[in-house]
């Protein structure tokens, strides 16, 4: 059985492999990246008994 061309299309639009979804988004930048993975968090350090934000 074949497929119409309109129905093929759209099932293209909506397969999870298609691109238009990816150009809707915005592109993820290098700070994004770095809160993601964590290297932007607060670091901490022990003086003394005491644990001290590094500045």
């Amino acid at each position: 059985m074949k497929i119409r061309d309109e129905t093929l299309k759209q099932f293209k639009s909506i397969a999870p492999g298609s691109n238009s979804k990816k150009s809707d988004a915005d592109p993820i930048t290098k700070r994004d990246w770095e809160e993601i993975m964590g290297t932007r968090r607060e670091t901490y350090q022990r003086q003394g008994g005491r644990v001290r934000r590094k500045r």
